[in-house]
């Protein structure tokens, strides 16, 4: 009894630990999924959790205005998605989820930036692992091909590319930075933020939750008041996972009680089995004794 007992609180002791652990991240998912888009494009702006549950909202930081939401003048909500339909320059700011709730749960934010010029620089939305290869697209306006293009890396030039197509190989914590493409004869784009996430150790699990809330933070020249989610790695919405934590310890906490209160009657029971046995054997011994002189006198 007692090993099924200690077996049972190191049980609830471990699920409590990976409860813990455990969260609902949501994340911003931008379609087309690029940072940079010519004014007068469209783009669609999706919050999505584990659940799918609709109950997320878009907002941004602009120059136009702060914390302002999908419906506020400059995007068309859907439930968690936001459409904007006639992107200008003024749109350029940071974007995140946030709880319709009004909780301060929230994804990170994602820097979008909109040209009124002629080139962009199309990188990627998505977490860059340590080791993956990242292709960089520069892009005119109204090409009938793709054109040869010059990439900047925090304003050092790298190299021309006759594709418009610059591949980094392999990349390292020291491949981050802003970059920046010039078409000759088009103009320049604006800047991108690429930031490089460090390659979890081969001997470790890989995690649900942080691969769900890692996020790249594209970051371009403009300046915006930072958002409530401006971190480059997802808030968790802790609720739910709490709740189950505060059950989980209840719990096990009413169980240590349980086994603590049970362990001395347990004992104490035992004790008396034990006193008592010597007894009854003796007690028997005597009645075969009595019975086999019983049986000699007759």
């Amino acid at each position: 009894m007692k090993e099924a007992a200690a077996q049972r609180l190191i049980f609830l002791i471990s699920l409590l630990f990976w409860t813990s652990g455990q969260v609902l991240p949501v994340r911003l998912t931008v379609i087309p999924s690029r940072s940079q888009f010519f004014e007068h494009k469209s783009v669609t702006l999706i919050c999505e959790d584990e659940n799918r549950s609709d109950g997320w909202t878009v907002r941004r930081n602009t120059s136009r205005g702060n914390r302002t939401e999908c419906k506020d003048g400059w995007g068309t909500p859907a439930g968690s998605t936001c459409n904007i339909n006639y992107l200008l320059p003024s749109d350029t700011g940071l974007y995140w989820c946030e709880s319709m709730s009004g909780s301060s749960s929230s994804s990170s934010s994602i820097q979008l930036s909109v040209s009124g010029g002629s080139v962009i620089l199309q990188s990627p939305v998505l977490p860059v692992m340590e080791g993956d290869d990242v292709t960089l697209s520069c892009r005119a306006k109204n090409p009938t091909h793709n054109l040869p293009a010059a990439f900047y890396k925090d304003g050092s030039f790298i190299g021309n590319e006759t594709t418009g197509n610059k591949i980094l190989n392999s990349v390292k914590k020291s491949d981050e930075g802003l970059y920046k493409c010039n078409v000759k004869g088009h103009g320049e784009s604006p800047s991108s933020r690429i930031s490089v996430k460090e390659k979890p150790p081969t001997t470790s699990p890989p995690s649900s939750s942080s691969s769900s809330s890692e996020k790249l933070t594209n970051i371009s020249d403009s300046t915006v008041t930072p958002g409530p989610g401006s971190s480059s790695v997802s808030l968790p919405v802790l609720l739910p996972s709490a709740s189950l934590c505060v059950l989980v310890f209840l719990f096990l906490l009413v169980q240590l009680v349980v086994y603590l209160y049970s362990k001395p009657k347990v004992m104490k029971e035992e004790e008396e089995r034990m006193t008592s046995l010597p007894e009854t054997s003796g007690c028997s011994r005597g009645n075969r004794r009595k019975a086999n002189q019983e049986q000699e006198m007759l």
